[in-house]
């Protein structure tokens, strides 16, 4: 088969920095460096002052032990530090996919992993997420595509696009599925700490099986994107596999990456990061749900619990790709549409940038999904 292109990363890469109003990104308004040395009592000499040589490719030793230590059980050596989430996601999926290795996916997702594991030749068995259920899985899906023979079993929580959190229990459900059938487990957690209405973070999957890999990164709980920093936890041989792999990609993070990393994961500075992502998403929930209910129904909708996004179904027939296109060309408003998920119908509408700028951007959304009617 031919290459399967990244349908929604190509689409926001394209036009995010050319838009008046960017509702696309699924994290928080970033912090600025100085808003974090300031939050963190950093040094900023210390920061400067840094060589710009290269720094140790799989992440410092400061950095994968301040990572390491939030997850129980684990070392440095199960700890590689990559270039955001997405990189973490791409070694994975190379290492462990080739042409005929059956995957189940969880969906919608970030469908990176689903195109990667496409064009790496394997065979997607889809395990969906059901609007029915407050987007969570059936078990007798899981059942269903988790056999034996699976490799490998991708899942998203706290969920993007829905932004919602697997149950408990179905988590337990699918680890249990994945370890019986002999496949690894990749968990992406990186809206992990972004829950709206706060409370601990999101539990892990980690430790729920002997071949579970877990990723995360900075760019969405902890609003720092352009550190482009992320990681993996997984079994000692397991990283040092993907070590190998990195070598061919990115090499490693950038000193200054790695260093304000270092600083943003401690355990004193966490929660305050965290605070802050929750802080935002309290806000600015309060002010999209009030814009969706005065549509007249144009929009139903579930409350996310994590991340800077919900996930609409929209009223009209039109094209969901269609009508992003109208909203970005005719009012310099952009977003995701369903259809870039598999999923037409839907919308994904990020409320994570400054209050102001999240009123402005729907009220131009408001000239197309309004009294006047929607755009076809």
């Amino acid at each position: 088969m031919g290459f399967v292109p990244f349908a929604m990363e190509r689409w926001q890469s394209t036009w995010e920095n050319r838009v008046r109003f960017n509702l696309s990104e699924s994290g928080v308004h970033p912090l600025s460096t100085t808003e974090l040395l300031t939050l963190v009592g950093g040094d900023a000499d210390d920061i400067l002052g840094r060589r710009l040589g290269y720094p140790q490719s799989n992440g410092t030793e400061p950095l994968r032990t301040a990572i390491a230590a939030l997850y129980p059980g684990a070392t440095t050596d199960h700890l590689i530090v990559t270039s955001g989430s997405a990189e973490a996601n791409f070694i994975n999926c190379w290492q462990l996919l080739e042409p005929g290795t059956s995957v189940a996916i969880v969906l919608p997702t970030y469908m990176q992993t689903w195109g990667l594991a496409k064009n790496f030749g394997a065979t997607v068995r889809e395990i969906p997420l059901r609007e029915d259920r407050g987007w969570q899985p059936d078990p007798a899906d899981i059942d269903a595509a988790i056999t034996p023979g699976t490799r490998l079993v991708i899942v998203t929580n706290p969920n993007n696009p829905t932004g919602a959190v697997m149950a408990p229990a179905l988590v337990e459900h699918i680890a249990r599925r994945a370890d019986a059938v002999g496949a690894w487990l990749l968990a992406d957690e990186v809206y992990q700490g972004a829950e709206r209405a706060g409370g601990p973070p999101t539990p892990s999957f980690w430790g729920k099986g002997e071949r579970v890999i877990v990723v995360n990164g900075l760019s969405k709980a902890y609003g720092m994107p352009g550190l482009r920093i992320g990681w993996c936890v997984a079994p000692p041989a397991h990283i040092a596999a993907l070590w190998a792999r990195k070598d061919y990609t990115t090499i490693g993070p950038t000193v200054m990456s790695d260093a304000l990393a270092t600083l943003a994961v401690q355990p004193s500075v966490r929660p305050r990061i965290f605070e802050r992502t929750r802080g935002i998403l309290r806000t600015n929930w309060a002010v999209i749900e009030a814009w969706m209910r005065g549509l007249d129904g144009e929009f139903t909708w579930r409350a996310p619990d994590a991340g800077a996004i919900v996930w609409p179904r929209y009223r009209t027939s039109a094209n969901s790709s269609a009508l992003a296109e109208t909203l970005r060309a005719q009012h310099d408003v952009l977003i995701v549409p369903g259809d870039q998920f598999g999923m037409d119908g839907y919308l994904r509408l990020g409320f994570g940038l400054p209050a102001d700028e999240l009123q402005h951007a729907l009220a131009r959304m408001g000239l197309a999904f309004g009294r006047e009617g929607v755009p076809a």
